[in-house]
C-alpha cells in the first residue's frame, strides 16, 4: 500500500460522513476532494489504489458503461468520485473505475463500495 499522511484534516471520516467508501485491502478508505483517505489513530493515512490484476491500468477503448451518456466527461466537477489509482486519477462509476483516456473512458476495474 502507498500512502502517506494527510496533515490537517479536520474532517472525521466514518460510514455516513458523505463521502463513498470503498474496501481498499484490509481497510476502508473514503474518497474526498480526489483524495483517498484511511483515518485511523490519531490521524488520516494518504492512500493511493494499486495498479494490479484486480485494478489494472490499461487502455479499454471498447469500454461501453451504461452508467452515463457515451458523450459524458469525467473531470473535476462530473458528479463522479475521483480515486487516485497508480500515477494517475479515476473515476468512480457505478462501482468500477473509469479513466478518461483519448476520447474514451477505460475500464480500470471494480472496487467495493461500502457506502
Amino acid at each position: 500500500m502507498n500512502h502517506k499522511t494527510h496533515e490537517r484534516h479536520d474532517h472525521v471520516h466514518a460510514k455516513g460522513c458523505g463521502h463513498p467508501a470503498i474496501q481498499h485491502q484490509d481497510h476502508v478508505d473514503y474518497l474526498h476532494d480526489g483524495h483517498l483517505h484511511h483515518p485511523h489513530s490519531d490521524h488520516t493515512d494518504e492512500c493511493t489504489l494499486a495498479e494490479d490484476a484486480r485494478n489494472p491500468a490499461q487502455c479499454t477503448p471498447q469500454h461501453a458503461c451504461g452508467a452515463h451518456e457515451a458523450t459524458h466527461r469525467h473531470g473535476p466537477s462530473c458528479g463522479h468520485a475521483a480515486a487516485p489509482h497508480g500515477d494517475h486519477v479515476d473515476y468512480l462509476v457505478d462501482g468500477h473505475l473509469h479513466h478518461p483516456h483519448d476520447g474514451h473512458c477505460d475500464d480500470h476495474g471494480k472496487v467495493q463500495v461500502l457506502s
